[in-house]
């Protein structure tokens, strides 16, 4: 997979409805990310599901946009709950990462985010998340461009 299409997402459900409070419901979005991740049509590196969003470190498959992906998790995610209402707003964000030290932030965003919504109190325990393990992550991309140490230190701030 190619290190230049590595991106940080982030995708919100509809009105901000926190569906995600629900076990169940956590859980079936992690069993859709590991199915599709295990399909091939993406590569994961890191999530979080938290109440009312989800957020994301994911390589696209080479073949597959990265909207085609996020229509494999939102629409895959929705056809499994059999949901009449819509589950998710119709857009998501995203970022590429530009080198490690990018990836790195966002990692460390990622598995610190249920920690500093008082969610957790490490984010180990937090059970929606890349962090406690509930499925395999897939590693950092190679060919991640390094960084200079002033860009480093920047970006550690």
């Amino acid at each position: 997979m190619d290190s230049d299409r590595v991106f940080f997402i982030a995708t919100v459900t509809a009105q901000r409805h926190p569906i995600f409070r629900r076990e169940t419901t956590a859980r079936l979005l992690i069993e859709t990310l590991a199915h599709y991740r295990d399909e091939g049509k993406f590569l994961l590196q890191k999530f979080f599901i938290m109440p009312d969003h989800v957020h994301a470190l994911l390589t696209p498959a080479p073949e597959i946009s990265l909207e085609r992906a996020m229509q494999f998790i939102k629409g895959g995610f929705s056809y499994r709950l059999k949901s009449r209402p819509p589950v998710w707003q119709a857009s998501f964000t995203n970022h590429r990462i530009r080198d490690f030290a990018d990836y790195e932030h966002h990692r460390e965003y990622i598995r610190m985010n249920p920690v500093r919504a008082r969610l957790a109190e490490r984010a180990e325990d937090y059970p929606y998340s890349s962090a406690a393990g509930p499925i395999r992550m897939d590693p950092v991309p190679q060919g991640l461009k390094p960084c200079s140490l002033v860009e480093a230190a920047i970006a550690a701030l």
